[in-house]
C-alpha cells in the first residue's frame, strides 16, 4: 500500500504523508483488534493464558510484529505476534483452537463490513461547496477504503495454511497426529514460503479476486439496508 501511494505522481509530498499515517493507523487497529479476536475467543473458551499476558489490551504494542506489521504497511497483508493459547485449558481441544484462530480472521471480516457501510454511505453524499465538512468527509471515506481493503486482505492471508499464520493452526487441529508431525516438519520453512508467495503475482491476483468477491458480498448486504 505505501509502495502505491509513494509511486502516485498525482499525489503532492504532504498529500501522501496523511496517505501514510492512515494507513499506519489501520495496520495498528486491523492487526490489534485481529489478535484481540484470539484472545477473547480463546478466554470465552476457558483459556486464561492471553488474559494473563496482557494480549486482551487494544494496546497495539503488545501485539504488532515488525515483520508482518511492515508487510501489512506495504503489501496490504500480514500477521501480528501470535496469541498464546493452551489448549489443555479447552473442554475440546481441537474445536477451541479451530475457534480461537478462525476468531482473528472473522474480526477483521467485521471490521471489513463495516468500514464498507462507511464507504457506501460517505460514497453516496453530494456536498454543496468545499470546506472542512467536505475535507473531513473525504478524509473518513478514504480511511473508510483502506480499512476494507487492508482488513480484508489480513482476514484472507491469515487463512492461508502456513505457519505462523491462522490457517496453519485451523489446519493442524483437524489433521490426524501422523499427519499433522509430517506437517509441523516444514514449520520453520514458513517465513521463507510466505515471503516468496509476496513476491508472485499470480497469489496477488488471488488476494485480489477474494477481496472483490467479498466487498461485492458486502455491498449486497448493505443495499438491502441502507
Amino acid at each position: 500500500m505505501v509502495l502505491n501511494i509513494l509511486r502516485n505522481s498525482g499525489m503532492g509530498a504532504g498529500e501522501k504523508l496523511l496517505m501514510i499515517l492512515i494507513t499506519l493507523l489501520c495496520v495498528l487497529l486491523s492487526l490489534t483488534i485481529h489478535e484481540v479476536g484470539h484472545g477473547l475467543a480463546a478466554y470465552a473458551m476457558g483459556d486464561r493464558t492471553a488474559q494473563s499476558r496482557g494480549r486482551l489490551s487494544l494496546n497495539p504494542l503488545h501485539h504488532i510484529d515488525p515483520i508482518g506489521g511492515l508487510c501489512l504497511l506495504i503489501f496490504g497483508f500480514g500477521w501480528a505476534k501470535p496469541v498464546p493459547v493452551n489448549p489443555y485449558n479447552f473442554k475440546n481441544q481441537k474445536s477451541g483452537m479451530v475457534l480461537t484462530s478462525l476468531a482473528g480472521p472473522l474480526t477483521n471480516f467485521i471490521l471489513a463490513f463495516i468500514a464498507e457501510i462507511g464507504v457506501c454511505v460517505l460514497g453516496g453524499m453530494t456536498f454543496r461547496s468545499a470546506g472542512f465538512g467536505f475535507d473531513l468527509a473525504s478524509l473518513l471515506y478514504t480511511f473508510f477504503i483502506y480499512m476494507v481493503y487492508m482488513n480484508l486482505g489480513l482476514g484472507i492471508f491469515n487463512l492461508i495454511p502456513i505457519p505462523p499464520l491462522d490457517g496453519s493452526k485451523v489446519l493442524s487441529a483437524v489433521l490426524p497426529t501422523d499427519l499433522y508431525f509430517k506437517y509441523m516438519q516444514y514449520e520453520r520453512y514458513g517465513f521463507i514460503i510466505l515471503i516468496l508467495l509476496m513476491n508472485f503475482g499470480v497469489f496477488n491476483r488471488f488476494l485480489s479476486f477474494c477481496e472483490s468477491g467479498l466487498i461485492g458480498l458486502y455491498d449486497m448486504i448493505i443495499k438491502l439496508f441502507v
